[in-house]
């Protein structure tokens, strides 16, 4: 394998909540005894990439913060770079309206308690914006979701999700995650999002590569998700491995057109498929 660079999913793939995954330390060592470049990227839109930082270090990895992407980071980064001037709506949590408000954006909340304001009353909770991004909201409401057929059903608001996972694993079981609520807004609302902006999107491919500093051909992508992890490769000339520590399991990769090139019991088996140490 002619691999310089790994990219490593997080969560199921190196940590469950606080805690590290059995194999995960041989499976970093194993990355840095072959002398490869390391970047972990997330899917969790809530937390800007120094918060992994911490986290992975409370589970015993050192981690520096230009290691770490996330899909918070991406999204504030494209928001910015695309929308800089507009007035972003968020339905999100506080974690990821800040982290777009530290960028400059002018961001507003999407608030279910607006709707109890404007009873009675015409248009008074919908006000003016120019985007919608949607994402994990812990405390998803139906009234969230009268908000958001309001505020979309202008053609002219861009809808935007952060990322596609529709469960994340968590210390106490998979949860819903950001794509569960991206989903139901889009089912209400009649339309898709423009762009969803993490894992897989070349968007995130991008950003991934241009801090790896390296050809696709020549980067590694690990992670236990087949529709976001692995399908971060397709068609870029980057090789893949799923490992079996997450949300995916072998009757899903046999259903799935979204085949590994690798598949791994745990990081633990990383280096039965990198190259050796550098000479």
């Amino acid at each position: 394998m002619s691999v310089r660079g790994v990219i490593l999913d997080v969560d199921g793939t190196v940590v469950r909540g606080n805690q590290p995954i059995p194999g995960a330390d041989a499976g970093l060592a194993a990355v840095d005894d072959a002398g490869l470049r390391r970047l972990f990227v997330s899917n969790n839109p809530t937390k800007p990439p120094v918060d992994y930082e911490q986290r992975l270090g409370r589970a015993g990895f050192d981690v520096d913060v230009e290691e770490v992407i996330t899909a918070g980071s991406v999204s504030a980064r494209y928001l910015s770079e695309h929308h800089g001037d507009e007035r972003v709506a968020v339905v999100g949590e506080s974690g990821f309206i800040e982290l777009l408000r530290e960028v400059g954006l002018s961001v507003v909340a999407v608030d279910p308690r607006a709707d109890d304001e404007a009873e009675g009353t015409t248009g008074a909770a919908t006000p003016a914006i120019d985007v919608l991004v949607a994402s994990i909201d812990r405390e998803f409401h139906y009234r969230t979701l009268r908000q958001c057929l309001q505020l979309l059903d202008d053609s002219e608001v861009t809808f935007l999700g952060t990322d596609p996972d529709v469960v994340i694993p968590a210390p106490e079981g998979n949860v819903p995650g950001s794509g569960a609520v991206i989903d139901a807004i889009a089912n209400v609302v009649g339309r898709d999002p423009a762009t969803i902006l993490g894992k897989p999107s070349r968007i995130t491919r991008d950003a991934a590569l241009d801090r790896l500093g390296l050809p696709p051909e020549q980067v590694l992508v690990v992670g236990d998700r087949l529709d976001t992890d692995i399908a971060l490769a397709d068609g870029s000339g980057m090789q893949t491995a799923l490992v079996r520590t997450g949300v995916t399991d072998d009757a899903d990769i046999d259903a799935s057109p979204i085949q590994p090139d690798y598949v791994l019991d745990s990081l633990g088996s990383l280096d039965t498929i990198l190259p050796g140490p550098p000479a």
